[in-house]
C-alpha cells in the first residue's frame, strides 16, 4: 500500500470499472425505486447546492440497491434557453470576429450552440462522476434529445386541443436586453433608492387639479385613467369626470376602485394598464384601453407624443420631468425607497410589457395539483414546505410559456397571411387538418417554449413518453409515480409544482 491516502489515484479507476460493469443500472428484479435527478443547466458547472442534493440522492439510491430494490437514478441535463444563448453570444464576442447572434441568423447560431454543447456540455457529468454519484449514465438524457423534444411537441398540441393552451395579449416580465419575456424566477427585486414625483393632472372642466404621485413618470404617457378609493369622500364628486393627461392630447376618466390605498400619497393614483401588473388587473375590471408606449428595446414608441419617440425609457423620464416642470405641473420631488425588479442574468430593470404570448390555463391544473398534495399522494419533507406550495397554487396565474429566443423547442404553430394560428405536430399535419393547400403560405412561429415547460415533463419524458416502444423499453408503467424527489425549495413552484401537474395530467 501507498504510505499516504491518495483518493485520486484509485477513485476514477474504480468508478469507471463500476460504471462499465453495469453496477449503476437497474437490475430488473425487486420492487422499483426511482429518483429523477433535477436536470442541471448544461451551461456550466455544479455548485454546492447541487453537490449537497446529489449526495443525498446517491445515499438513497445506494441504500435501496443494497436492499434489493430495482433501483434507477435517472440523470441528465437541461438545455437552459436564456443562459445558453447568453454564454454562446458572449463567446462570439470574445472571439473578436464581429459575429453576433443576429448577424449569424437563426440556423447558424443554433449550430454554434450545438457546437458549444458538444464541447462543454459534459462538464457536469464529469463532476458528478468525480463525486462518485452512482447514476445510470446509460440512460442519460438531455431536454433537447429527439425523444424528449417529441414529448414537448405532443404536450403542447394536446394541451391546445384541450383548450388549455392559448395565445393572447398579456403583460409579461420583459428583459429589454435579452428582448424576451422571462419568468418570475428570473426576476430579482431589491430595495433601491429612487424618487417619488407628485404631478398635477388638470380636470378637463377647469375646476381644479388632481395630484398624482408616481415613481415612474415616463409611464404616464400610457395612462388611461386616474383612480381613487370608492369610499374616499374627498374625491367622490369627481368619479366619472375626466382629466387632461399632461404632455398628451388625451382626456382620461377618474375611476373608483378599492385597490387604492387612501393613506398613500394623496390617495389618487395613475393607471397604466400596459406597464404595471396591478394596473393591468384594474384595467381589466374597468374595461380600460391598454396603450403600450415601449419598443422591445424599452424605447418610447409611436403611441406616445412625437417629441418622446425613440428615447430610451430613462432619457424619456428626464424629458418628461423637464416638460412637467416647465408647464408648472411638477409639484414635488422627494427621495423614496422602492423595490426595483432586475433580470438576474443581465441586471437590467425589468419592464411589465404588453405582448402576444402563448399561455397555459392553470386553474383546473392547479386545483388538481393542490389536491394531490392535500390528499397525501405527494408528501413534502419537511412538511412545512406544503405552505409555500399552497400559497403558489392558490394564487396562480396563467403560465406564459413562450420566449423570444432561438435556442429551445420551437413552438409548433404556423400562421397564414392574415395572422391566423394553426397548431400541429408538423406543417404537413396542419395543412391536412385544416385543408390548407400548397397555395396558402404558412410561416412558423419564431418563438421557443420556455425551459420550465420541457423540464416539467422530465419525470415521464425520460421514461419514453409518448412513444409506446420507448415507454416499454424504459419501464414507464412500473416507474411512475417515482419514489422521491430531492430538490431545492426555490423551485417548488417553478419546477416541482409544474411537474406534478403535467405528470398527473398526462
Amino acid at each position: 500500500m501507498e504510505k499516504s491516502f491518495e483518493p485520486s489515484t484509485f477513485e476514477s479507476k474504480w468508478y469507471a470499472h463500476w460504471e462499465a460493469s453495469g453496477c449503476f443500472r437497474p437490475t430488473g428484479k425487486g420492487e422499483p425505486y426511482t429518483i429523477m435527478l433535477p436536470p442541471p443547466n448544461v451551461t456550466g458547472t455544479l455548485h454546492m447546492g447541487h453537490a449537497f442534493q446529489h449526495t443525498l440522492m446517491d445515499a438513497l439510491v445506494r441504500y435501496h440497491r443494497m436492499k434489493g430494490y430495482d433501483t434507477l437514478w435517472q440523470v441528465g441535463t437541461d438545455h437552459a434557453g436564456i443562459a445558453t444563448e447568453m454564454v454562446v453570444s458572449r463567446n462570439l464576442h470574445l472571439e473578436g470576429k464581429g459575429e453576433t447572434r443576429d448577424s449569424l441568423g437563426r440556423e447558424k447560431f443554433i449550430g454554434k450552440v450545438w457546437e458549444w454543447k458538444q464541447h462543454s456540455g459534459d462538464t457536469i457529468t464529469r463532476q458528478m462522476r468525480r463525486m462518485g454519484a452512482s447514476g445510470d449514465w446509460s440512460r442519460e438524457r438531455f431536454t433537447m434529445d429527439e425523444g424528449l423534444s417529441q414529448a414537448v411537441v405532443e404536450t403542447f398540441v394536446r394541451l391546445f386541443e384541450e383548450g388549455l393552451v392559448y395565445r393572447g395579449q398579456r403583460l409579461v416580465n420583459w428583459d429589454p436586453v435579452l428582448k424576451t419575456a422571462i419568468s418570475d424566477l428570473e426576476v430579482v427585486s431589491e430595495e433601491e433608492n429612487g424618487h417619488l414625483w407628485s404631478i398635477a393632472y388638470p380636470l378637463a372642466d377647469g375646476s381644479g387639479t388632481l395630484t398624482v404621485a408616481t415613481t415612474r413618470p415616463e409611464t404616464m404617457l400610457g395612462d388611461t385613467a386616474v383612480m381613487v378609493h370608492p369610499e374616499d369622500e374627498r374625491y367622490a364628486h369627481l368619479v366619472g369626470k375626466t382629466v387632461k393627461l399632461p404632455l398628451s392630447d388625451r382626456e382620461i376618466p377618474v375611476i373608483a376602485d378599492d385597490y387604492v390605498d387612501r393613506e398613500f400619497g394623496t390617495g389618487v393614483v395613475k393607471v397604466t394598464p400596459a406597464h404595471d401588473f396591478n394596473d393591468y388587473a384594474v384595467g381589466q375590471r374597468h374595461g380600460l384601453p391598454l396603450i403600450n408606449i415601449l419598443t422591445p428595446e424599452a424605447r418610447i414608441n409611436a403611441n406616445a407624443p412625437a417629441r418622446y419617440q425613440g428615447l430610451d425609457r430613462f432619457e424619456a423620464r428626464k424629458a418628461v420631468l423637464a416638460d412637467l416642470e416647465a408647464a408648472g405641473l411638477l409639484l414635488e420631488t422627494k427621495a423614496h425607497k422602492l423595490m426595483v425588479p432586475r433580470g438576474d442574468r443581465t441586471g437590467q430593470v425589468i419592464e411589465p410589457y404588453l405582448t402576444d404570448q402563448w399561455f397555459v390555463k392553470m386553474d383546473t391544473l392547479a386545483a388538481r395539483g393542490l389536491e394531490l398534495v392535500e390528499n397525501g399522494s405527494v408528501r413534502f419533507v419537511p412538511e412545512n414546505w406544503i405552505n409555500t406550495y399552497r400559497h403558489w397554487m392558490g394564487n396562480i396565474q396563467d403560465w406564459c410559456i413562450s420566449r423570444q429566443l432561438w435556442w429551445g423547442h420551437r413552438i409548433p404553430a404556423w400562421y397564414d397571411a392574415a395572422g391566423q394560428a394553426y397548431v400541429g405536430r408538423s406543417e404537413e399535419e396542419v395543412r391536412a387538418k385544416h385543408g390548407l393547400g400548397a397555395d396558402v403560405a404558412l410561416t412558423r412561429d419564431s418563438d421557443v417554449l420556455e425551459t420550465w415547460f420541457s423540464s416539467a415533463l422530465w419525470s415521464h419524458s425520460t421514461l419514453g413518453w409518448p412513444d409506446e416502444a420507448a415507454m416499454e423499453q424504459y419501464g414507464y408503467a412500473k416507474r411512475l409515480p417515482t419514489s422521491v424527489l430531492v430538490t431545492g425549495f426555490d423551485i417548488i413552484f417553478f419546477w416541482v409544482a409544474r411537474m406534478i401537474m403535467m405528470t398527473d395530467h398526462f
